[in-house]
């Protein structure tokens, strides 16, 4: 087992059991969870023995996205929003371009940025307590960093735009309707299934799993290399409208 800030890692064999671990914070992606993210990834890809990757969060959500803390921040310190934007980036980046087959055991709410790392994940395992969503819209911001590169790639464009235009939950067995998650199971159960998968995936002959995953992850790779730096750009130009003044204003702990 090693760690890297927020973030735990554990052999099980073949497979390595990656846990977002800041359950007080709904293992939301703070400035150091970001580094220790994108970090992860070099890791995982310079391990030897590694077959197979199953990711979960902590406690009770998978991953509630971006920090709420860090909202005001955003909006006047331009720096510290670039270096968002970038890591943004190369977490996208890093998924897709990861050798390893990736099995998401999405624990609770995986919102936002966290829903974006889910379904970059190659196989999708939800408890039926959880839902995902996407809600940067609703708190005016532009959907730049990576939702809108990975969902049109697993469910239609309509219901990709349906969700991500309004934010709207969906629950478990939605997700699993509209391409966004494999399977539904209950929570209890929900790492044991994973571990199961990622087990059968590291059993498999390794070169032929790995360059067929590359193949198949050129169209989130294409889809990557038209929209996302266009969308972290317009994302990064959204921090600076007044609506986006306004929803922060909101977020800040009142006196």
């Amino acid at each position: 087992m090693y760690g890297l800030a927020g973030i735990n890692v554990e052999t099980d064999g073949p497979v390595r059991v990656v846990t977002l671990n800041d359950p007080d914070a709904l293992n939301a992606f703070s400035e150091q969870m970001h580094e220790s993210f994108t970090e992860l990834w070099s890791h995982i890809a310079k391990d030897e023995d590694a077959r197979a990757v199953v990711l979960t969060g902590a406690g009770r959500a998978f991953s509630a996205g971006g920090n709420y803390a860090d909202f005001e921040r955003r909006r006047v310190d331009l720096d510290f929003r670039k270096s968002e934007m970038q890591h943004a980036r190369d977490i996208v980046n890093s998924m897709i371009d990861c050798p390893l087959p990736v099995v998401a055991a999405v624990n609770g709410p995986a919102v936002g940025l966290g829903c974006t790392v889910a379904t970059l994940c190659d196989i999708v395992f939800i408890a039926d307590s959880a839902f995902i969503a996407d809600p940067h819209v609703s708190v005016a911001l532009v959907a730049g960093d990576g939702s809108a590169v990975s969902w049109p790639a697993h469910t239609s464009l309509l219901k990709a735009k349906q969700y991500i235009l309004t934010g709207d939950r969906i629950p478990a067995e939605e997700a699993v309707a509209l391409g966004l998650a494999n399977f539904v199971v209950p929570k209890d159960e929900l790492l044991d299934a994973a571990l199961a998968f990622a087990h059968r995936l590291a059993a498999q002959p390794p070169f032929a799993l790995r360059e067929t995953k590359r193949i198949l992850n050129e169209v989130l790779r294409r889809n990557a290399e038209r929209a996302l730096q266009t969308g972290l750009d317009a994302e990064h130009a959204s921090h600076d409208t007044p609506e986006y003044q306004a929803a922060a204003e909101a977020m800040q702990p009142k006196p």
